[in-house]
């Protein structure tokens, strides 16, 4: 975690606000069954600002919901943050079939007899763990009503046939959000104001050069330079009208910048990262255009990393 810090030193965010988070963690130590919880990130989230306010926002007590559109960087974001805490984690994904008892829990039969098994809600409140609440606008909102006194300053869960539970002081949910994907959904007013809410910005060419680096820090200047351009280029046709947001993938130029490393061209490492989820020939044509005014269809791994 010292690495995380310290890049966020790196970036200026507010030495204040990094100390508040340092002495967090020194009065909020984690028992040793729940350590391998604590995330270790593998992508570190870049923007200032935006880790400013959602440092605040969990040193405040508040829950925080991440909204923005794709490839903006919630989940990492989300993961960062209960790393810089030193959190045990819980990723809790939504779907149209998720209910109170998977939030919560539900009886099971184990030893001859019937037990109360805790769903991951549930742990998150006992032990103290960050939930990350993943495109929480996907989910029934009778599913989400069991959150709101979770959520608001009860801070307790009520599980019928059994007890209720107070949260323990650490506990903080952190949703995502993106209108964009199919099947998902207006959230409820009251679900709403519950949370904080930071709207994500896109990724900027100077953050996007920062991710790149630190995941291939042998890249030459002139790629690393001509790939982030080449991802806000496809931003900007997406952002037009011209291309669907299935080519706004940054996981997927990652993947085709691996698949480089091992021996694939370019051309083809892009398509199968990019191009090809995109299943119309027609704008796969056009994604293929803008790739070819930046990276060279036949690059390889020896031109691309130094």
């Amino acid at each position: 975690m010292s690495e995380l810090m310290e890049t966020l030193r790196q970036e200026g965010v507010d030495p204040a606000l990094l100390e508040a988070v340092q002495e967090y963690r020194k009065a909020h130590p984690v028992r040793e069954a729940l350590r391998p919880r604590i995330p270790c990130p593998a992508f570190t989230y870049y923007g200032k600002e935006v880790w400013e306010q959602a440092l605040a926002a969990v040193l405040c007590g508040e829950n925080l919901l991440l909204a923005g559109g794709k490839a903006t960087g919630k989940n990492v974001l989300a993961e960062n943050l209960t790393a810089a805490f030193g959190r045990p984690g819980w990723d809790i994904s939504f779907h149209v079939n998720m209910d109170a008892a998977s939030l919560i829990g539900m009886d099971t039969f184990a030893d001859g007899k019937v037990m109360f098994r805790p769903g991951p809600v549930y742990c998150c409140a006992q032990w103290g763990g960050f939930g990350v609440l993943d495109e929480i606008n996907m989910a029934k909102n009778e599913a989400l009503a069991v959150l709101h006194a979770v959520l608001d300053f009860r801070r307790a869960i009520d599980v019928p046939g059994y007890d209720r539970i107070p949260l323990a002081p650490e506990t903080r949910f952190i949703a995502t959000m993106n209108y964009g994907y199919a099947g998902t959904r207006e959230l409820n007013e009251a679900l709403t104001s519950r949370f904080v809410v930071i709207q994500m910005p896109t990724i900027s060419q100077e953050n996007l050069e920062k991710l790149l680096k630190a995941q291939f820090p042998d890249m030459t200047p002139k790629y690393l330079h001509q790939f982030a351009l080449l991802f806000l280029d496809l931003q900007k046709k997406c952002d037009s009208g011209e291309i669907s947001t299935k080519a706004l993938d940054l996981r997927g130029m990652l993947d085709a910048l691996r698949l480089i490393r091992r021996g694939i061209p370019a051309g083809a490492a892009l398509d199968m990262g990019i191009t090809n989820k995109a299943f119309d020939s027609y704008e796969q044509g056009l994604i293929r255009d803008v790739m070819a005014t930046r990276i060279p269809a036949k690059l390889d791994a020896g031109k691309l990393f130094g």
